[in-house]
């Protein structure tokens, strides 16, 4: 089949709901995809960041084979082994607490308003602060929680009890806590904003305020995790050389290396998904105490969540992480691959950002050639890229991502730069 009939077929049996690129794909393997037509794709967008070990990891593959023989789905009913390994491990990784899975990120979210508007109900706050260019889900709370007014259009009323204020900006999110606000909720990194990094003094700030009105912070993690940034979790990588973190009244106790999950700063709350199981869907949540029983039998559920195949799948890649030390891996061809993209600076690239293997390269923004009506010149640029065999993945108006997977090596990383390099070079 080629991927014209591929794509015929779709526009007449499949709902319109993506911009999808004029591509299709028939395998994988590793950070490699081929189309119906053979033509061989570097995969730097990985899934949006889903497809952490590449595509069809032998390790993966198989626990994923070993549990489909062995048990898929009892329910939510019953207690399975892997949905207890799993938490275990999420919570090893984090700090004291207990996790709920799920489906998405999305759901992940979904878990997170809910804990708050529980939390808030008998003192009557219920409402949660967001920032500018978030984005936390297509559900209608997902949106009304993103900070982008492109999502929202079409689907008004909004529903209520969201407010967003300027991302990195601790004035502003102080001076917007209001006697109905009962929750925070900021992103480690804005993927879908244009790859903006929180500052250390923020996320300590954000601590201390929640901590001060009695309000709960959550992290919404779902894309910046799962090792991207070279840590679990992307405020850990954020964190770890600042000096605040260091000082016991930073919102927690003294700490002399982040890597320890019981450290100075702790959200109360984290959502995950994406690549936590390596292309499987799966989201979770990490709750920590004394919150994690506020959502108790009958407030909240999903008949797919944590399901043994999904959290078999998930411990595999775990175990692949650590055993080819992948965070590691995240941080070295992240510095490389930023510090080879700076020296392409140049009247086509304004500025290059992100932590790991979570990059943002931007634009500058008048680029005659990037210039198509109706399309933005971050779309304009992946589609150049997609006719180089490189897949990114565009965040904003002007900025492509790279989001590799974890165990991308010299050889691909030299390739993606040499692509990107000859397509600025023919704008």
């Amino acid at each position: 089949m080629s991927t014209a009939s591929l794509i015929d077929r779709f526009s007449r049996s499949v709902v319109p709901t993506y911009g999808r690129f004029p591509l299709a794909f028939t395998r994988g393997q590793g950070s490699f995809l081929w189309d119906p037509e053979g033509k061989r794709y570097l995969d730097f967008g990985a899934g949006i960041a889903v497809c952490s070990i590449g595509h069809a990891h032998p390790a993966l593959a198989h626990a994923v084979a070993q549990q489909a023989q062995t048990l898929i789905h009892t329910s939510n009913l019953y207690h399975t082994e892997p949905q207890a390994h799993l938490a275990e491990k999420l919570v090893s990784l984090i700090g004291p607490g207990k996790c709920f899975f799920c489906n998405s990120g999305a759901e992940a979210n979904e878990t997170l308003f809910k804990l708050a508007r529980k939390f808030g109900h008998d003192s009557g706050r219920h409402e949660i602060l967001t920032t500018i260019n978030s984005f936390h889900g297509r559900t209608l709370a997902g949106i009304a929680a993103t900070g982008q007014d492109k999502v929202k259009k079409g689907f008004e009323p909004a529903v209520e009890g969201f407010r967003h204020v300027p991302f990195n900006d601790l004035d502003a999110m102080r001076a917007a806590v209001s006697d109905k606000t009962i929750a925070i909720l900021v992103e480690g990194i804005q993927g879908e904003g244009g790859v903006h990094a929180a500052i250390p003094e923020y996320l300590l700030g954000l601590r201390k305020l929640c901590d001060e009105r009695k309000l709960l912070l959550f992290v919404d993690s779902v894309q910046c995790g799962m090792f991207r940034t070279g840590q679990f979790q992307s405020y850990q990588r954020i964190l770890e050389n600042s000096q605040a973190a260091q000082t016991p009244n930073a919102g927690g106790p003294p700490n002399s290396a982040i890597r320890n999950p019981q450290s100075a700063f702790l959200p109360d709350a984290i959502s995950m998904a994406k690549g936590i199981a390596g292309g499987l869907p799966m989201g979770a949540v990490w709750i920590r105490q004394p919150y994690s029983d506020i959502l108790g039998p009958g407030t909240h559920g999903t008949t797919f969540g944590g399901t043994p195949l999904a959290c078999a799948a998930a411990l595999s890649v775990f175990t692949v992480i650590e055993k080819e030390k992948l965070a590691d891996n995240a941080r070295t061809f992240g510095e490389y691959l930023q510090t080879q993209l700076v020296l392409q600076k140049s009247s086509r690239i304004r500025n290059v950002r992100g932590l790991g293997l979570m990059i943002g390269v931007e634009l500058q923004p008048d680029i005659p050639s990037l210039a198509v009506e109706g399309k933005t010149p971050a779309i304009v640029m992946v589609n150049k890229l997609h006719d180089a065999g490189l897949l990114t993945i565009p965040s904003g108006n002007h900025t492509i991502r790279l989001l590799p997977p974890l165990n991308v090596n010299m050889y691909e990383s030299n390739h993606a730069l040499q692509k990107i390099a000859e397509v600025l070079a023919a704008l």
